[in-house]
């Protein structure tokens, strides 16, 4: 099988005139960024529909496009259980931190957290975990736009992908230096609504090919795939008691990482009130929704049409599926299309990423806590936009190294991290009156570090052929994704942490948290150009 698909140059010229349209667009957008508030949240000017729309287009990123085409494609009904829990997730965000967490913060997840506890310990606290988080992510988009190039454009060796890499790392710091949380609001509206549509077009496509009957294309992924395993749960997770407890950990991951995603939690400040902020979750979940039930006719349709065998053998494995259902159905043009949609995906998501960290740096880090909430007007923007280059180049250095890594494990090992470091601190800080600074920093950083051990010493860094480092063997701990354990940790420690320390924090500042978290009085208010 020949190692390039359709036409690299078709591919090429569709994706360079996307990266056209953004930068006009991101141009366009950056021509209010005055302040903090603009930079940070795009002056808190986006309705509750349009915010919902970004969300997704933050949300589903190149592992839920083609990660969860192509683990449907081999795996059937257990790839779809990848879907369920990015969807469910959104159940938690929505019913548990977004409405609270636009009312009670300005641009960060750190300011929610030290609202009412010591400032600084907390937001160096909250400042790592996000960097840790984003830069997890950020290997995992960088790595899959180096498989995703050696597929599309035929470059199957390393050095070609680099440069490739290094072009994603250059364009994303472009739309975050220039256009701030605006211009990126902006790219990740147009890809949410090109991904969608995309999707959708190919969806209605493969059903029409099976007379729009479901049972129709089921029955053709089993001939094709000369089994029935791939209608029946377990192929992958039912093997024996230990993948079984790794899907359970997976599962609490994404279901329960989500809420905690910084990247995420940002979107939340971009709305004017709180209102809006729920309207553009319920927008976020039918999108999110939808697409997911996409995902599962396009994965059945590929396994139907190409069959598992050969989409293992493509250069880009799994990952591979979607592009190459686009290839069977339209051809070089439909695949060009779907290529250039799924770099988009990278670039969007990637900028949303570097925007959440150098916010992150610049807000809590240097504003906060090195100037002490005195930094000078302007200065603060300043110092975000030389970190987002930063950030940029470090992305580029990991997404260099990371290339050929396993894609869904750096996105499932990012979830866990942001479930277990940030989520019980945010949790406990918006509902439990007794919670203190004691309590966020060692919830915080068990969370964060028992979650970092235990990936050390998995099945997915040594001991195996599909391991990071396959000569290696010191896999002690046998599941994949450390969520089951780490995050009832994190809680549990945050809750022993804050009984055991005698002075209470503040119970004026508590008393404020509290109404205002739950009434909106006192939240930051939209600017005004």
């Amino acid at each position: 099988m020949d190692t390039t698909v359709g036409n690299p140059i078709l591919n090429i010229a569709i994706f360079g005139g996307f990266v056209l349209v953004t930068l006009i667009i991101v141009f366009r957008a950056s021509r209010n960024n005055k302040t903090a508030a603009d930079y940070y949240a795009a002056g808190r000017s986006f309705s509750g529909p349009q915010n919902g729309t970004a969300i997704a287009g933050d949300y589903l990123s190149a592992a839920s496009f083609l990660g969860i085409c192509g683990a449907i494609a081999l795996n059937g009904y257990d790839g779809f259980l990848y879907s369920i829990g990015f969807l469910v997730a959104w159940l938690v965000a929505l019913l548990l931190v977004a409405e609270l967490l636009r009312n009670t913060g300005r641009f960060t997840m750190a300011d929610v957290l030290s609202f009412r506890l010591k400032q600084r310990p907390v937001r160096i606290a909250a400042a790592t975990t996000t960097l840790v988080v984003c830069f997890f992510y950020l290997l995992a988009q960088m790595s899959g736009a180096g498989g995703l190039v050696s597929l599309l454009l035929g470059i199957p060796d390393k050095l070609g992908q680099g440069i490739v890499i290094a072009v994603v790392g250059a364009l994303m710091i472009i739309y975050v230096l220039v256009g701030g949380m605006k211009g990126t609001t902006w790219v990740q509206i147009v890809k949410a609504f090109l991904l969608i549509v995309g999707a959708g077009v190919m969806t209605i496509w493969v059903l029409a090919l099976n007379g729009f009957n479901l049972s129709t294309l089921l029955e053709h992924a089993v001939q094709t795939a000369g089994t029935a395993d791939i209608l029946a749960p377990g192929k992958k997770y039912g093997v024996s008691d230990v993948t079984r407890l790794d899907f359970l950990s997976l599962g609490l991951a994404l279901v329960l990482g989500t809420a905690a995603l910084p990247h995420v939690l940002m979107r939340f400040y971009t709305v004017p009130t709180a209102k809006e902020a729920r309207r553009s979750v319920v927008w976020a979940i039918w999108l999110i929704g939808i697409f997911y039930l996409f995902t599962l006719v396009l994965g059945y349709g590929a396994a139907a049409l190409i069959g598992p065998e050969a989409i293992a053998a493509a250069p880009g494995g799994a990952n591979s599926a979607a592009p190459l259902l686009a290839f069977a159905l339209g051809g070089p043009v439909l695949l060009g299309l779907i290529s250039a949609i799924a770099f988009a995906t990278i670039l969007a998501v990637v900028a949303g990423l570097t925007i959440a960290a150098a916010a992150s740096f610049a807000h809590d880090i240097y504003a906060s806590v090195w100037k002490k909430g005195k930094a000078e007007p302007g200065s603060e923007v300043k110092v975000a936009r030389r970190t987002v280059v930063v950030i940029g180049l470090v992305a580029i250095a990991g997404g260099i190294l990371a290339n050929g890594q396993n894609v869904a494990f750096l996105v499932a090992l990012a979830f866990a991290v942001a479930a277990a470091a940030n989520l019980p601190t945010i949790v406990y800080s918006l509902f439990w009156k007794r919670f203190n600074t004691r309590g966020a920093l060692w919830s915080m950083y068990t969370g964060l570090v028992s979650s970092i051990l235990l990936i050390v010493f998995s099945p997915v860094v040594s001991g195996g052929p599909t391991a990071m480092i396959p000569v290696a063997d010191f896999d002690v701990f046998p599941l994949s994704n450390p969520g089951i354990i780490s995050i009832p940790l994190a809680f549990l420690v945050g809750w022993i942490a804050t009984l055991t320390q005698r002075t209470p924090e503040d119970p004026a500042k508590q008393s404020e948290m509290e109404v205002r978290s739950l009434t909106g009085i006192g939240a930051e208010g939209a600017t005004q150009h």
